[in-house]
């Protein structure tokens, strides 16, 4: 059930500047990474993903100072989707703002990430995407963090309450 409502979350709001049906493709490697991160399924995640990629976070460390952390491996990330954890992870997006010329699409959003039911973080998802083959795949996902000072729509927010 908690797939579903975040599925449906994913795609409300979504803001496209191309026809609706290339937006729905867009969106489809983005909602199965949000999906497999949900299972646990690390498989599932990395095949929303090219061959090569990047990634990055950006936050503010606990000196106040900008923090820019990149990596060029799925590796981590794919481990620690895949490892066992007490709860289930879900990362609800809105405000969702689709951008395409020809093979590039670029995808923004806001999110709120929990851990079950315990909210843990929020931020931006900057999504970069490439048509492969005739189907979308993220090349670069960049991502803002924050504790503090997070909107989240109750929409969001009320699925997670116990």
């Amino acid at each position: 059930m908690r797939i579903a409502v975040l599925l449906l979350v994913v795609l409300s709001g979504v803001s496209y500047a191309q026809t609706e049906p290339e937006g729905v493709a867009i969106m489809k490697p983005i909602t199965q990474l949000f999906t497999g991160m949900n299972l646990g399924d690390s498989a599932m995640v990395h095949g929303a993903f090219t061959s090569s990629v990047t990634m990055a976070t950006i936050s503010i460390d606990k000196s106040g100072k900008t923090s820019l952390v990149r990596e060029n491996s799925l590796t981590n990330f794919l481990k620690a989707v895949g490892s066992p954890h007490a709860e289930p992870w879900s990362e609800p997006i809105w405000d969702v703002n689709i951008q395409q010329d020809g093979l590039l699409a670029q995808v923004w959003a806001k999110y709120a990430f929990y851990a079950g039911t315990k909210f843990s973080h929020c931020g931006v998802d900057a999504f970069q995407l490439v048509k492969e083959n005739g189907a979308w795949k993220i090349f670069h996902l960049t991502d803002t963090r924050q504790r503090e000072g997070c909107n989240v729509p109750t929409y969001v927010s009320d699925v997670f309450k116990k």
